[in-house]
């Protein structure tokens, strides 16, 4: 992706129109040198296609790859356009990203985060369903769960399965120092993304460990319910208690989530986290963000293309929806016709509780409420294949790797666990990912707002520890809820500081 003297000029007006989210500009430059497409700025730092992601400029997205930019493309920092726009919540740009089939497996050089975690930490949690979807078959939930049960002798069960496992091993994914997607939004009080992340087989008792550049705030061995404990917000606790996290676990550091509780001051989970607590935890009813058509309707949308206007002079042939398009996609069981373009904006927008429509994870058709659980192309739907341009990343971590064993939630027991994580096999890792940096065994975060608080011997929490306890008494909501960390969502609070300054070098260029 080198840059010559005589593309340089074209390029940075490139980058600016991206950034800028200038469509004219950058339709003028590309129709002029497609070849802008792939510049880079100086040093390889961003490309356009990066800008454009992290800014949320879907159409100029849209624009640079159908001119040949590659969709898989790395910053300096490894991480691809569709990590800045997971980061960024851009969720039209994760969409317009995966119609031409970007690589979501792809982990960053920095510390081995995939844009799953990038939308986690940061509480997306319709990109976390867009970036899942090509994991979650078009078919009924009561089937994709029910086979983690075993085999039932159904060979048509085969795909299904392979299907979950390969979910399963993607959502499970640990970053540097054996952070999962997991652990960030249970740390952030992301309950949505909590609740979706588990219903999508999230292992609720993976644990961190020893090893690479993560700054060891809670401790190694620590579960995402001494992270949620952690950052404070009581439903998230709740959510993890309720789908088999366990009270009695202990971190390296001999702590129990009830430990991490009182030593950041969240006291009003201590009834909650007691190890005897007789508390009834509420019983939670899948997320409402499952969306089990999306598959399928994705899958079309990358046949046909979004048709930008109407092929056909017959009214009746005109999405009910939009009165724009034709349509192209049929629901299955109530067979009322879409145009690709609703049935997709449809699939990955929908919050509603489908449990009065159908099984959990169907969507409601907007004309006649029946569940949706696939979509069907019609008959003569013409098909536009994308132009795929292919290029070798540098570093591919293989996500679903045959070696990777799977992590089955150990059985509760009534004794304390201590979790002995100082010796990680090799099979967990990919043997061609990036080399994690040195250890980093640095206690503090590097927030402006001042140090997090340390683990060193305390009686007493003090009010200055938190900004969010000078303010008024919380209402009942804001209880429910929980305060969360003012900067929790740094990246500093995972990762060292070398990781976060190589980082700043590409965010400040595209926040400049």
């Amino acid at each position: 992706m080198g840059n010559s003297f005589g593309c340089s000029a074209s390029g940075e007006r490139l980058v600016s129109a991206a950034r800028d989210g200038d469509l004219v500009e950058a339709k003028m430059l590309l129709e002029c040198n497609p070849c802008l497409a792939k510049y880079s700025t100086f040093g390889g730092l961003n490309s356009p296609l990066h800008f454009a992601a992290a800014k949320g400029h879907n159409e100029i997205v849209a624009l640079l790859l159908e001119n040949g930019a590659d969709v898989n493309s790395r910053n300096y920092c490894g991480q691809t356009a569709l990590m800045q726009a997971c980061r960024y919540g851009h969720w039209e740009v994760v969409q317009t990203l995966l119609l031409f089939r970007c690589n979501v497996t792809r982990a960053d050089y920095l510390s081995g985060r995939t844009a799953l975690h990038f939308a986690a930490v940061n509480g997306h949690v319709r990109c976390i369903r867009l970036v899942v979807a090509d994991f979650v078959s078009s078919s009924p939930y009561e089937v994709i769960s029910s086979q983690k049960n075993g085999d039932r002798g159904d060979g048509s069960n085969l795909k299904n399965k392979y299907d979950q496992s390969a979910l399963s091993k993607f959502v499970n994914k640990a970053a540097d120092g054996g952070i999962t997607a997991l652990h960030m939004a249970a740390l952030n009080g992301y309950f949505d993304c909590v609740q979706l992340l588990l219903d999508i087989h999230a292992n609720v008792s993976a644990v961190t460990f020893h090893y690479g550049t993560t700054m060891d705030l809670i401790g190694a061995g620590s579960t995402p319910l001494h992270y949620a404990a952690c950052g404070g917000n009581l439903k998230c606790c709740q959510i993890l208690l309720a789908r088999g996290a366990s009270r009695l676990t202990l971190n390296c550091n001999g702590w129990l989530p009830l430990d991490v509780a009182r030593m950041w001051g969240r006291h009003w989970l201590e009834p909650l986290l007691e190890p005897n607590s007789d508390l009834i935890i509420p019983i939670f009813p899948p997320s409402k963000y499952l969306s089990l058509p999306l598959m399928s309707v994705l899958n079309i949308a990358r046949e046909c293309g979004l048709q930008s206007s109407t092929t056909s002079s017959d009214d009746n042939d005109i999405c009910a929806v939009c009165l724009e398009r034709a349509c192209t996609v049929a629901a299955e069981g109530c067979g009322h016709e879409l145009c690709v373009r609703c049935a997709l904006y449809l699939c990955s927008t929908s919050n509603i509780a489908s449990e009065m429509v159908g099984p959990p994870g169907s969507i409601p058709c907007p004309l006649c409420r029946h569940g949706i659980i696939s979509f069907v192309k019609l008959p003569g739907t013409p098909e536009k294949e994308i132009k795929l341009h292919l290029s070798l990343g540098l570093c591919t971590p293989c996500m679903l790797h045959p070696r990777d064993p799977d992590h089955p939630s150990p059985a509760r027991t009534p004794e304390i666990r201590r979790n002995r994580v100082a010796s990680v096999s090799s099979d967990l890792f990919c043997p061609v990912s990036c080399s994690p940096f040195p250890s980093v065994a640095l206690p503090l975060c590097t927030c402006n707002d001042g140090p997090c608080p340390s683990f060193e011997t305390r009686e007493v929490e003090t009010q200055d520890e938190s900004p969010r306890h000078s303010q008024a008494t919380l209402t009942e909501q804001d209880k429910m809820e929980g305060p969360r960390l003012g900067r929790t969502t740094c990246s500093s609070m995972f990762w060292g500081r070398r990781s976060c300054s190589r980082e700043h070098q590409c965010d400040s260029e595209i926040n400049a």
